[in-house]
């Protein structure tokens, strides 16, 4: 695994250290779109590893205490992208409105797509902190951050979330997926815990629970 990192943007702040040697880039921004580098994702290689490369991938560790409310940031774990994104109290509060749950076509994760331990309404360890493989689970491209979205967004109705320019998916700020759109699943949820009150480890489990990442329907 190589030990260099590589920032792939960095608008509103600069990029979170990495404390792993495996930690290959970061990407923050409060809003915005990623752009060009990840739309283009699916083309690089190894954008789906089998099951060795998986089960050969090494935690990574984060510093949540630098991310804002409102921000995401972005970390690669057995070759693929994982959102980590701070939520604000607003969010939370809209991930459990009646009206945008009746849009979801898995609003409760019943769908094998996560952890049992984070499948819950906000579908996360922490309420605050969302930690996703940020790939569609239509056909693997990879979806942009809009938290609030423009009006004249192509896709009405929606109050944020991840929206995927390639065939028009939606997902809220949990990551779960709404009807009519290409995409079958909510976004998939990696193994992962909070070793201590500023540090997320990515691809390890809390101690005393099992997940295999593997075992997700889709990704």
């Amino acid at each position: 695994m190589s030990s260099a990192h590589t920032p792939l943007d960095a608008h509103e702040s600069g990029p979170v250290a990495p404390s792993r040697r495996d930690f290959l880039f970061l990407v923050t921004g409060s809003v915005a779109a990623v752009g060009t580098a990840l739309t283009l994702w699916p083309f690089i290689d190894q954008m789906n590893p089998d099951a060795a490369t998986i089960a050969a991938a090494g935690p990574v560790d984060v510093d949540v205490s630098h991310i804002e409310p409102g921000q995401r940031v972005v970390v690669l774990w057995a070759a693929r992208p994982v959102f980590v994104v701070r939520r604000t109290p607003e969010a939370l509060k809209e991930l459990q409105n009646p009206q945008l749950l009746s849009q979801l076509r898995d609003p409760n994760s019943d769908e094998w797509q996560q952890p049992n331990y984070v499948k819950n309404w906000h579908r996360s360890i922490k309420p605050e902190f969302l930690v996703l493989v940020g790939v569609c689970t239509h056909l693997g491209c990879i979806p942009l951050f809009e938290p609030q979205p423009d009006p004249t967004n192509p896709a009405p109705n929606w109050p944020g979330g991840f929206f995927c320019p390639c065939h028009g998916s939606k997902y809220d700020l949990a990551g779960r997926v709404f009807q009519g759109v290409p995409a079958p699943y909510n976004l998939p949820a990696p193994p992962y815990h909070f070793p201590d009150d500023k540090t997320l480890r990515v691809g390890e489990n809390p101690p005393g629970q099992t997940f295999d990442f593997n075992s997700i329907l889709q990704v």
